[in-house]
């Protein structure tokens, strides 16, 4: 019968599968079509990887199947036929391929990148297995048996026998090393049908499983509102999105805890998005009280092997719950209900890779894709969480008082003008250094905390507190290594200065601190103090954010000095100080979220403190004791801080009250990369319509080259986000069909983090 009249009866019958390759050609992103061969008549699903004959040469290469058809687009004596199905493959589910094609046409980048994107695991890993020797005889013939080789002087034998008697089932390894029976010992009692040596698969589970009590969880009104609200939208088929707003210690993990209780209940699973690896460990312990060993976590610090395990647990419904920063977001549950993302205002859930997500809005796609619902959680929400909720796009769901009903902390602002006139030219102000020695003496903890990252080359003077900005914009201008001072939002520049023009003073420069400095004034300052050290140095290897933490939770330390990662999410009940030794160090970054940044960091770092039966402090360390974003952290006062904010980006144009587009350009030759980018604005206003697009530049980002490769960057707002999705899908048309283009690489970043 001719392949095309095939007919399967009630099923109906595909002939032709859509197929990307998974090259790593970037330019090449196209899907091509291959004949279904008999033998693979309905075993492909889409999703599966495959093998397949490409180019000339007909090389076997990998390849991702994304549809089906029962027509054939080209010339049929061209088509080739699909070889088999990859073995070492492993086969995705159907709604992540279709997400990938919904992130490719979001953020840009070809489809292979989007698939690698999504498929965290691609490759099939050796499986681990356990060996067991197990008994097959009775009691009564198995003490005959060993009667046997007594008399037989069998010793070996009866040894392993005797133990099988106690146990009925031994581990290979313990036969092995400890009774010392070769594997020929057992092969021989295989063979008399005495037992048997069999083997299991045994999943690598990266959670090291620890005593838990459940403590039974009393919720405060506010908790139960909020579970309630969710849960009744949730019974009634309307999966929505919810904004948390909590301030710190308010307990919005016990929240998230009931919430995903009732989902696993009902027979669906919940991914928890946590924004930091240092994270992972009292989470996954809250976690584990209460769905013990059904939850499991996804980070890059797993072998390939634990990653790999834990997808397969995913995929056979072995776990409920998964937790771990962005990329667990890919977790393929048969059946998702819910997507947690806890402290979602974080920068760290902005892929900074092609395609450049953001797990926020990926995750509402693939709820909205798999009728789930998204929740969102933090203490000081994103302008855009905060910016929809209002709006009503969001539910918003508040809870403002702590779950124990602690107070908050107490907030002293230190003025380093005030400290650098006084005498004091350390990092540690006066009111810290006093405090400090407090708490030494009542055996009380403190985190000292770094505002280090957004660290962007601002000018500041020492004496009055100044700080270099663009006349035009406002932001700090950053310092380069030619003397300029230049704005990476409209180009301005000035010479560096040599002397502060708002007092005179010399004291001008760029501040630079780092945690061993710190580290090493502390133990200088208070050498009675046990001081721990957390930053990217101390946590470079496997369990390193864990052993610290451990660390100090079991109270082995009385200081703890960190960047960002020590003040996010943490709950350390004998913690009864926070030091925020920088705040300037983020509120003058080049970047229209700094003012957000800071107030973020401000009061989570605050939020640390007093989190258990003792009341608690915090010294802000500023050289802007009057910057609203200083003043509202202080005061934990989280609606003036956003009504004076979404003002300024109002006024500005900025996000969230409008949307904008980066477009990347790089290459090694400057002027190429000159006349590509203008050609790239000329043909934007071509095709803009009548929408209303400003266009910002080309201009050089803030290190103009890398590597001997140039760079320079376009930037277009709007008010609409589809209207610069439309924009971006026909500037990447336009760079497909010219082949200028081919020598340089374009990237796509809407609502960029950072300025480029």
């Amino acid at each position: 019968m001719p392949y095309k009249n095939r007919v399967r009866m009630r099923e109906r019958i595909f002939m032709f599968a859509n197929i990307i390759i998974d090259i790593t050609h970037e330019k090449l992103d196209k899907i091509f079509q291959y004949k279904i061969p008999s033998h693979l008549e309905g075993a492909l699903s889409v999703g599966m990887e495959v093998v397949v004959p490409f180019g000339r040469g007909n090389r076997l290469t990998k390849g991702y199947v994304i549809g089906f058809s029962e027509t054939c687009g080209y010339d049929l004596s061209k088509i080739k036929e699909i070889q088999d199905i990859s073995r070492k493959g492993i086969a995705i589910e159907g709604k992540l391929v279709a997400l990938a094609a919904w992130m490719k046409d979001h953020y840009g980048g070809t489809m292979i990148q989007a698939l690698k994107m999504v498929l965290p695991i691609r490759q099939q890993e050796k499986e681990k297995m356990k060996k067991k020797v197990r008994l097959l005889l009775d009691e009564g013939e198995a003490k005959k048996k060993l009667d046997y080789y007594l008399e037989k002087n069998q010793r070996a034998r009866a040894r392993l026998l005797a133990a099988l008697l106690d146990t009925h089932e031994l581990d290979y390894e313990l036969v092995n090393k400890k009774l010392n029976i070769t594997l020929s010992v057992i092969r021989a009692l295989e063979e008399q049908g005495v037992a048997a040596l069999e083997s299991e698969r045994v999943y690598r589970n990266p959670v090291k499983q620890r005593e838990q009590v459940q403590k039974q969880i009393v919720y405060t009104e506010e908790q139960q509102y909020a579970v309630e609200q969710f849960w009744k939208d949730y019974e009634n088929g309307q999966y929505g999105i919810y904004l948390i707003h909590g301030v710190t210690g308010s307990g919005k993990t016990e929240v998230y805890i009931e919430m995903i209780r009732r989902v696993v209940e009902s027979g669906r699973q919940a991914i928890v998005l946590i924004p930091e690896i240092a994270l992972t460990f009292q989470t996954v312990m809250r976690f584990y009280r209460s769905f013990g060993d059904r939850v499991s976590i996804m980070n890059s610090r797993l072998s390939a092997g634990e990653r790999y395990d834990q997808m397969m647990r995913a995929k056979e419904g072995n776990v409920d719950v998964m937790i771990g920063p962005r990329s667990a977001l890919f977790t393929p549950f048969p059946a998702l209900g819910l997507i947690v993302i806890d402290e979602e205002h974080e920068n760290t859930y902005k892929s900074e890779q092609v395609p450049r997500y953001h797990a926020r809005e990926t995750a509402i796609a693939r709820a909205d894709m798999e009728h789930a619902s998204v929740v969102l959680g933090s203490a000081t929400p994103s302008l855009e969480a905060m910016y929809r909720a209002k709006g009503g796009a969001y539910r918003l769901l508040e809870l403002k008082m702590r779950s124990r009903q602690q107070e908050m902390a107490q907030v002293h602002t230190v003025d380093l003008r005030m400290e650098m006139k006084n005498g004091n030219r350390s990092i540690l102000s006066a009111k810290l250094q006093e405090l400090m020695a407090d708490r030494l003496e009542k055996g009380e903890q403190m985190m000292l905390f770094l505002n280090r990252r957004g660290y962007a080359g601002f000018v500041s003077c020492r004496e009055c507190g100044y700080v270099a900005k663009c006349p035009h914009c406002d932001v700090s201008l950053s310092s380069h290594r030619n003397g300029k001072l230049v704005c990476h939002y409209c180009g301005y520049e000035e010479e560096k200065y040599t002397v502060c023009p708002e007092c005179g003073s010399r004291h001008i420069g760029e501040f630079r601190a780092g945690t061993q400095q710190i580290e090493e004034i502390v133990k200088q300052q208070f050498p009675q103090a046990r001081v721990l050290r957390m930053d990217m140095d101390t946590t470079r290897e496997k369990d390193g954010h864990e052993k610290i933490l451990a660390a100090f939770a079991n109270e082995e330390a009385d200081v703890l000095v960190g960047t960002q990662m020590i003040v996010k999410g943490h709950d350390f009940p004998n913690v009864t100080l926070v030091g925020i030794l920088a705040a300037d160090m983020s509120l003058y970054s080049d970047d229209y979220r700094s003012g957000e940044r800071t107030f973020q960091l401000l009061t989570q770092a605050s939020g640390r403190a007093g989190r258990g039966k003792k009341k608690g402090e915090a010294v802000i360390q500023t050289y802007s004791p009057e910057h609203y974003a200083v003043v509202t952290a202080a005061a934990q006062d989280y609606e003036a801080f956003y009504r004076e904010e979404i003002h300024y980006r109002e006024l500005m144009g900025y996000p969230p009250a409008e949307n904008l587009l980066a477009v990347l350009a790089s290459c090694k030759d400057a002027a190429h990369l000159d006349i590509g980018c203008r050609f790239l604005k000329e043909y934007a206003f071509r095709v803009q319509g009548d929408a209303q697009v400003e266009l910002i530049g080309p201009a050089s980002p803030g290190i103009g080259k890398i590597n001997d490769i140039y760079r320079k960057v376009l930037y277009l707002k709007a008010k609409r986000y589809d209207t610069l999705v439309r924009m971006k899908n026909r500037l990447e048309q336009y760079i497909e069909v010219n082949d200028g283009f081919h020598t340089i690489r374009i990237q796509f970043d809407f609502n960029p983090m950072q300025v480029f």
